[in-house]
């Protein structure tokens, strides 16, 4: 890897500064929850005056911390449509996780970051959004997790937001100090190595290619503080060439291509195999069977996540076919659903990052009901197929 040949200075009140080919980074290490990350980003900016100022922010989450009714505007119709309904979900508990942590520090998430972005604006400084699309990291971190740890992943976020565990004034010090985000990551990485690779290690590359690449002289580039030392490091290396590759989502393995139409044809053949041996009628059972299976077991996790009757009813008519296809699952059929006929109000999308810390709050949120009407008549769909899938084979053997 070639080596840029830079220097770095030891860091002194949060601030490291790097001698890049003529050019010098200085970096400001913040907590996304910090007044004195506010601050120090301010006092930064306005006693430097760089060329441009670049921040740890993509597009999508700038425009949904600096546009107060940007959220507002959800289609969550839309959403559903493009399948990003699980990184939505994702994203909200991350920033669920964080919001709660912000409010015993009495600032908003990402406050330092906008300041930075409204400080370069009042003086005329260029501004440079470095950080990596937060749907590319989410959805990178999903595919590169091993199937046997995604359960893990997921019920560590989950946790995550009742955990009720009282911010000791030491600890309050400590999140002062560090990237929230960046620490809860680090933790999961420890289980994880992958993950952390995706939402740690992968990112100080993206933001080092990008604050180099930025104009001018004199760049004050504003990360959270467990960012910084990759950054540097990685800074001082030519990463280029990774920039093609983190940039993209992996697409999925052959294999799951396969095996997701291989069961579908395994059911539908096994079927046909009782037909020709057994006959009509023991084939028409199975398929009764099959029916009621999914249907009756998806449309049951619909009816626990209280759904409206016509989720119910959509829930058991889509899961025997969507079972047998890899290609739209029955939970987005009943998320759509949910949506039409009960359509998430402003003040419920307002309030989801707050709801979604209570389990009161997933059952009275129409938005947080969508996810309930993906998750719950998702696994119903999953355990139909398994009941149906195991009627259907032993009926080929003789009991």
């Amino acid at each position: 890897m070639k080596d840029f040949g830079g220097t770095t200075d030891k860091n002194v009140n949060d601030l490291s500064r790097v001698m890049l080919q003529g050019k010098e980074i200085i970096l400001v290490g913040t907590a996304h929850i910090s007044k004195e990350s506010v601050e120090l980003v301010k006092e930064t900016i306005k006693k430097e005056r760089p060329d441009c100022v670049c921040v740890e922010l993509d597009d999508k989450r700038y425009k949904a911390i600096s546009q107060r009714d940007a959220f507002e505007q959800l289609d969550i119709k839309r959403v559903i449509k493009s399948k990003q309904l699980t990184t939505l979900m994702a994203n909200l508990i991350l920033s669920s996780y964080q919001k709660k942590l912000g409010e015993k520090l009495g600032v908003l998430p990402g406050s330092e970051l906008i300041e930075a972005t409204k400080v370069a604006k009042e003086l005329g400084i260029k501004i440079e959004l470095c950080d990596r699309d937060v749907r590319t990291t989410l959805l990178r971190a999903w595919r590169l997790t091993p199937l046997w740890k995604k359960g893990k992943l997921l019920s560590s976020l989950v946790l995550s937001l009742f955990d009720d565990t009282d911010v000791t004034e030491e600890r309050l010090r400590e999140l002062k100090r560090s990237d929230v985000i960046s620490e809860l990551m680090e933790e999961l990485g420890q289980a994880m190595p992958e993950l952390k690779r995706v939402l740690i290690d992968e990112r100080d590359t993206y933001l080092s290619e990008k604050i180099k690449a930025a104009e001018g002289k004199k760049i004050v580039a504003v990360v959270g503080a467990g960012h910084v030392e990759g950054v540097k490091k990685a800074l001082l290396e030519d990463r280029s060439r990774q920039m093609e590759e983190i940039s993209t989502v992996p697409p999925l393995s052959p294999a799951w291509k396969v095996a997701g139409w291989a069961i579908p044809a395994m059911i539908v053949g096994a079927v046909a195999v009782s037909a020709w041996q057994k006959g009509a009628v023991v084939a028409g059972d199975n398929i009764t069977y099959w029916v009621l299976a999914n249907g009756i077991a998806c449309a049951l996790g619909a009816v626990i996540a209280m759904c409206h009757p016509y989720t119910v009813a959509a829930a058991f008519a889509a899961a025997p076919i969507t079972s047998l296809t890899p290609v739209i699952g029955a939970g987005y059929v009943t998320a759509f659903v949910q949506a039409v006929v009960k359509p998430p109000l402003v003040k419920e999308i307002q309030n989801a990052s707050k709801d979604i810390l209570s389990l009161r709050g997933w059952w009275s949120n129409r938005l947080l009901r969508v996810f309930l009407a993906f998750l719950l008549p998702g696994i119903g769909s999953m355990i139909g197929t398994w009941l149906g899938g195991y009627k259907i084979f032993s009926s080929l053997f003789p009991s």
